[in-house]
Parts: C-alpha cells; sequence; structure tokens
C-alpha cells in the first residue's frame, strides 16, 4: 500500500481555530470522494501541548493510503483531486507532501 503524509501550515490571516474549523468541516468531506482512497485521516496539531502551533509551525498532518503511487497520481489528475489541491492551497502558506513507505512496529492491541 502507498502512503502520502502532508504538513499543512494555515495563512496567517487564519487562527488554528479557523484553519480547524475549515479543515475538519469542509476539507474533509472533499478529500474523502478522492477516487481510490482507500484511507484518510487528518491529524489535528494540538496548540496547547509541547508542539504549540506558531506561525512557522504545521496546524495539520493529513495521512492518504492508496494502493499504488500510480493511484495517487491519477486520484490528483481527476476533477475532485484538482479541486481538493486548489481548496488546500485556498487556505494555506504551505504544505509539505512526503511519500512515505510504512513500516508497522506495533499493531493495534
Amino acid at each position: 500500500m502507498f502512503k502520502a503524509v502532508i504538513l499543512l501550515t494555515r495563512r496567517a490571516d487564519l487562527t488554528h481555530q479557523q484553519f480547524a474549523d475549515w479543515w475538519l468541516a469542509e476539507h474533509a468531506p472533499l478529500a474523502a470522494q478522492l477516487p481510490g482512497v482507500r484511507r484518510l485521516c487528518f491529524n489535528l496539531v494540538d496548540p496547547t501541548g509541547d508542539t504549540a502551533v506558531d506561525d512557522a509551525a504545521p496546524d495539520g498532518v493529513s495521512e492518504l493510503w492508496f494502493d499504488s503511487k500510480a493511484d495517487f497520481e491519477a486520484a490528483y489528475a481527476t476533477e475532485i483531486g484538482m479541486a481538493v489541491a486548489a481548496d488546500s492551497m485556498a487556505h494555506l502558506a504551505s504544505r509539505v507532501r512526503m511519500l512515505v513507505t510504512e513500516h508497522e512496529v506495533v499493531a493495534e492491541r
């Protein structure tokens, strides 16, 4: 299985809460429509924790699983994929996309 991890940093004019509201209520349902996506997980950074959010730190980390890199690329080449990317870039100061190989060390207990 192929996995993409994306670090998302909100635009400077958005608060962390505004980012969270948009990302979870508006963007997540859009991203869930990506063709071929097997699993999708949005991880919101806790602004009160050890990884406190500042203007340069990521506000969220998304994880997307597909059967292959080709399926991932094909999904973002579709109309819905382009809409997902455009929606992201309209709300973000930066996006770092990493294509990773997952090595599970401890399975669910």
